[in-house]
């Protein structure tokens, strides 16, 4: 009745007929698990090599960075030490300019004291000379007089010794204005050296 005079096995039918497509289906869960598995791998790979790139980039950015900073450092550092001794010389030689202006009023001075026989007009045309060379030099270095007749007083430049009445000024000054200046002042730019001394009209 049955091939080979063997029967079948209780069982051994259903389990061919079922494992049949059992197997079937393994087969390609598996094929398609390594095709997923290699895309990730893949994936992550491009995303491992995209992250160093950036990383070195990021590092160049840096080294460049840190490079400029070290060179505006030593550029600022290079003016600082340039303005600490251009500041060394200025106080040291800030008179030198007006020095220069003041040789040559001494030259005159010098030469009016070799004259053996001097006369009032050479020795008055001698301190002329000498005063024109001394306000050149004045000027030069920015040294101004004050000399406030008819102005109105300023405590700032001028010092009062003393008042005089309204009434009493010849030509008439107005009240809080200076009179008489008995010594000039003198400026330096802006900045007083010396007040000037004034007498002030009171009214």
């Amino acid at each position: 009745m049955f091939p080979n005079d063997q029967p079948p096995r209780p069982g051994e039918g259903e389990n061919a007929a079922a494992g049949g497509p059992v197997g079937a289906s393994g087969a390609s869960a598996a094929g398609g698990a390594v095709p997923q598995a290699g895309q990730a791998a893949e994936a992550a790979a491009s995303e491992l090599e995209l992250m160093a790139r950036r990383l070195a980039e990021s590092e160049a950015k840096a080294a460049e960075h840190y490079e400029q900073f070290v060179r505006a450092r030593a550029d600022v550092e290079n003016i600082r030490r340039r303005s600490q001794e251009e500041v060394a010389k200025a106080h040291k030689y800030a008179v030198e300019a007006f020095a220069e202006a003041l040789v040559p009023v001494k030259d005159s001075l010098e030469m009016a004291l070799k004259a053996d026989t001097p006369t009032i007009e050479s020795i008055r045309e001698g301190v002329e000379t000498t005063l024109r060379q001394l306000s050149s030099a004045f000027e030069k270095n920015r040294l101004h007089e004050i000399n406030p007749v008819g102005e109105k007083f300023d405590p700032n430049r001028h010092q009062a010794i003393s008042t005089v009445p309204v009434s009493a000024t010849k030509p008439p000054v107005a009240a809080n204005h200076v009179v008489t200046v008995l010594q000039k002042g003198y400026l330096i730019n802006d900045r007083v050296l010396r007040p000037a001394l004034v007498m002030v009209a009171q009214g």
